[in-house]
């Protein structure tokens, strides 16, 4: 079976549309991104304008090595930026990605937007791609982030301890999840009946 074939796509859905990632998108991410709160739980910080074309640089220099796929969130009723998000850690050989480097500006948390961009990430790759498994992984302290994860029909698989150095010098532990191709016209159904809602 041929490696996975990642190139740049838009993803199109009722709510959001996640195009690909570029400078272009540096001033409206920081129109939105620049809350300290929103990188209480990722590695890394973003809390200047410098720090969100860094983000972005890192992102498609990801991109063109070619382990990385990142995306731009685009609210479809008003055209607006409001988060970023991502295939990382590609496999191509074992058909395997994982969605991550996700956030969301404060006024859409909460609302359709990410569960509809995982049910677009992950119909992509079962569906388009061909992927065998899809992982995510938060923070072991993250309840909100974990709970979310469940939510969308990943089980979780186990704690990486001492995973990931952060930014504040802590060593979080991170909490692996999977969707595997098997269970996704499932997880599919329940997505689908979420969206409808």
């Amino acid at each position: 079976m041929a490696p996975l074939l990642i190139e740049p796509v838009t993803l199109n859905g009722r709510h959001i549309r996640l195009e690909p990632l570029s400078l272009d998108h540096h001033a409206g991410l920081c129109e939105i991104g620049l809350e300290p709160d929103l990188w209480r739980w990722i590695p890394t910080q973003v809390r200047s304008r410098e720090d969100m074309a860094d983000y972005i640089r890192l992102a498609l220099q990801g991109q063109a090595e070619g382990h990385s796929l990142p995306f731009a969130n685009v609210e479809q009723a008003s055209g607006r930026l409001i988060g970023c998000t991502r295939y990382m850690n590609i496999d191509k050989a074992n058909r395997r990605v994982e969605i991550g480097s996700t956030w969301i500006g404060k006024p859409w948390q909460r609302t359709a937007v990410n569960t509809e961009a995982k049910y677009l990430m992950l119909r992509h790759a079962f569906e388009t791609l061909g992927c065998f498994r899809v992982e995510l992984k938060t923070d072991a302290l993250n309840e909100k982030s974990r709970n979310a994860i469940l939510r969308i029909g990943a089980t979780q698989e186990g704690i990486f301890r001492k995973h990931v150095l952060c930014w504040d010098g802590r060593l979080r532990d991170s909490v692996y999840f999977s969707v595997i191709d098997s269970e996704w016209p499932d997880v599919k159904a329940r997505l689908e009946e979420k969206m409808r809602v």
